[in-house]
């Protein structure tokens, strides 16, 4: 590790301030995914603005039809909700798969949605049920929130104060997970919403992204079949020492036959 200044805040306001003070500045959350960067050098913030006593971004709401999800709640706390179990029981079982017990009980979904990381799991059910992330100065529709690799909507001295779920009718969540990191080598979400069906894919490209093609296909008929013959395309896809890009294209149509399945039970 290297020097730098760590500055606890107890509010979203003078976490803000603090931002906009220190351009070179980061915000911890849990620490799941910056601490390991700042081990390997791949980040070196001056500053350290840690949230965790932050009240404000704390917890877990149901409003009507919606479940909002305090930015620094636990994944832990997600998968063990009465509350979400009973609306969005497909987050709950995302969130309960998340790493191991020591990720999910110090990661937290607004570190989760902000970092993007290309095979985060949480990205996935974020962009499948249609979820706003709403900041300390805006709503940001999950379709205009993730731009690509790490990369979001969030503007300077923005923080991700909660994420808002509309429960769908119903949902289910697949993945093919690396077996030691647990982390997607692909991730299929799949929801029935309001709107229609909606896919979103972790895990297998350099970003969450949705599959048109399956969403049509399952507008028409919501069964796993309508989805078991579409052949996603390899190109641009990851391709690494875990998977080819071949074989991650082949297990976005397995997943989402998986999903479809089970969303139906």
């Amino acid at each position: 590790m290297y020097s730098f200044n760590y500055q606890k805040t107890k509010s979203v306001a003078d976490a803000a301030a603090a931002l906009g003070k220190n351009a070179d500045a980061k915000l911890l959350a849990g620490g799941q995914s910056l601490i390991a960067a700042m081990k390997l050098r791949l980040s070196q913030p001056a500053q350290i603005i840690d949230l965790g006593e932050v009240a404000e971004l704390k917890g877990i709401k149901m409003d009507g039809g919606s479940v909002t999800i305090g930015a620094m709640t636990r994944h832990a706390e997600v998968a063990a909700s009465a509350d979400v179990k009973k609306a969005i029981p497909a987050l709950a079982a995302l969130a309960g798969g998340i790493g191991d017990r020591m990720v999910r009980n110090m990661g937290t979904i607004g570190g989760s949605v902000a970092h993007n990381d290309p095979a985060a799991d949480y990205p996935a059910a974020v962009l499948a049920l249609g979820a706003t992330v709403i900041t300390n100065k805006r709503k940001i529709a999950a379709d205009d929130f993730f731009k690509g690799m790490f990369e979001t909507a969030l503007q300077a001295g923005e923080i991700i104060t909660a994420v808002s779920f509309p429960a769908p009718k119903r949902a289910a969540y697949m993945k093919f997970k690396n077996p030691a990191s647990r982390y997607a080598m692909v991730g299929v979400f799949v929801a029935e919403t309001a709107g229609g069906p909606r896919v979103a894919v972790t895990g297998a490209g350099p970003g969450v992204f949705r599959v048109p093609e399956m969403e049509k296909a399952l507008a028409g008929k919501f069964a796993p079949e309508s989805v078991a013959n579409i052949a996603v395309k390899s190109s641009g896809l990851n391709s690494d020492i875990h998977a080819s890009a071949e074989y991650r294209a082949h297990l976005i149509t397995v997943m989402a036959k998986r999903a479809v399945a089970a969303a139906l039970t």
